[in-house]
């Protein structure tokens, strides 16, 4: 008995020696989409989709990413700015943010869908992350699921 607890504890401490694996990038999963969601309407965005539209560069944290504005995505969606009270982006783990409209409809406020190199975002990111360079940290949502229009 004595021996197979030392070999376990060997074991254990060995395996902790062991280097963490480098960061994982996530490829976006084939049909990863994107909801916007106002009222019982749905248009759902993919990764191709996003890419086919304008897209600008925000940075947030010295790291850049790609990807296109809040208000790019509600014209092709048929949303009217004018009626739009908050956007509620929700991830895909559950966790929500609320932003009033003159947070979210800047020029400089995306939705990101890569870095601005042209590679994928991280794991950690998902496969879409806001993206608010003038905000603090929780305000840029990572594994971005929705945006639900509030009107």
């Amino acid at each position: 008995m004595k021996k197979i607890m030392i070999t376990l504890f060997i074991v254990m401490l060995l395996s902790a020696c062991v280097p963490a694996a480098a960061q994982v990038t996530q490829v976006p999963e084939a049909g990863a989409a994107l909801l916007v969601t106002v009222g019982d309407n749905q248009h759902s965005f993919s990764l191709e989709d996003l890419q086919a539209l304008t897209t600008t560069e925000a940075s947030f944290k010295d790291v850049v990413y790609k990807g296109v504005t809040i208000s790019t995505l509600l014209e092709v969606a048929g949303v009217s700015l004018d009626g739009i009270k908050a956007i509620k982006a929700v991830a895909s783990d559950g966790f929500s943010v609320n932003y009033d409209t003159t947070q979210i409809l800047k020029d400089n406020v995306i939705v990101a869908f890569e870095l601005a190199d042209g590679s994928t975002l991280s794991a950690d990111d998902g496969n879409y992350r806001m993206v608010l360079p003038d905000e603090e940290g929780k305000l840029n949502i990572r594994m971005l699921a929705e945006l639900q229009i509030i009107q």
